[in-house]
């Protein structure tokens, strides 16, 4: 049996100004790979190739204002574009798929037997992340990675679709080891840490005031787009033990659970219903 990568530790990211892509591909990779010049190279790159493509295709007054924009694959504030993290992960041979695809079926029907997802909507970026057999919410809104139970998994990805959010898996090789050492991986917004530090943060989030929020989105927004799944909902689906019956509650689940978020919404809760305080 292979050992655990990077010694078992969990890398994760807290969010800095607008860097959730960045968050995202470095959780994706579980290590401190890109930067945000990084990722604007390849933005840069990228627009620079699509320019070249519509003087190629067309002469009309639509290529016009498209070579007037600044950039199509980074925004002023900060955001990338889903093409942006393609790239990124193809420099570590892993392809980004959207969950609708056909291609992609078998991990709408057992995503647990995957090893990655990428999450989106407006304008934040997350992943969940299989790491040592283990799947974690990422998102760098939250304090420490939030571990999700395999069943808990697929009720998540569902309720996020059913919200709006799109959902991109991710397949190929992913490194084993984080081939940076830990002084070069002092960003000052990765973090290494253990499972059981994690759970212990994630606690620890729970019984403290909530942090300042951040500028890029504030606490409100972000729990506005995340779906929400009634509390005691959540304890069933974590005490479930039979298979055919956990299938049952979760069509129960998708059809009591509202299509989308609404402003007084919760953000979804793991199995053990220890969520940290979200920053923007």
């Amino acid at each position: 049996m292979e050992g655990a990568s990077n010694g078992g530790m969990l890398y994760h990211e807290v969010q800095e100004s607008k860097l959730c892509a960045v968050h995202c591909v470095n959780t994706v990779l579980q290590g401190p790979f890109f930067s945000e010049f990084d990722l604007a190279a390849l933005a840069s790159d990228l627009d620079s190739k699509e320019r070249q493509m519509m003087l190629q295709g067309t002469t009309t007054a639509a290529a016009g204002d498209f070579l007037s924009e600044e950039s199509h694959n980074v925004s002023l504030g900060g955001d990338f574009s889903i093409q942006v993290l393609e790239k990124a992960l193809e420099v570590w041979d892993l392809q980004v798929i959207p969950l609708d695809c056909p291609v992609a079926e078998p991990a709408q029907i057992d995503p647990e037997l995957e090893n990655a997802f990428i999450c989106h909507l407006h304008d934040h970026w997350f992943c969940i992340r299989k790491v040592n057999g283990e799947w974690y919410n990422f998102d760098s809104l939250y304090a420490a990675p939030q571990h999700f139970s395999k069943f808990y998994l697929s009720a998540y990805l569902d309720s996020l679709k059913g919200s709006g959010w799109s959902i991109f898996l991710v397949r190929g090789n992913f490194p084993k080891e984080c081939p940076i050492s830990s002084s070069e991986a002092s960003n000052g917004y990765g973090q290494w840490l253990s499972p059981e530090d994690a759970e212990r943060i994630t606690k620890s989030c729970n019984l403290t005031q909530a942090p300042p929020q951040r500028n890029n989105m504030s606490q409100q927004q972000h729990t506005e787009r995340l779906p929400s799944l009634a509390e005691t909902d959540l304890q069933m689906l974590s005490d479930m033990e039979d298979e055919d019956l956990r299938a049952a509650i979760a069509a129960s689940l998708m059809d009591s659970s509202p299509a989308t978020a609404s402003g007084e919404s919760s953000i979804p809760k793991t199995e053990n219903k220890d969520i940290p305080e979200k920053t923007a």
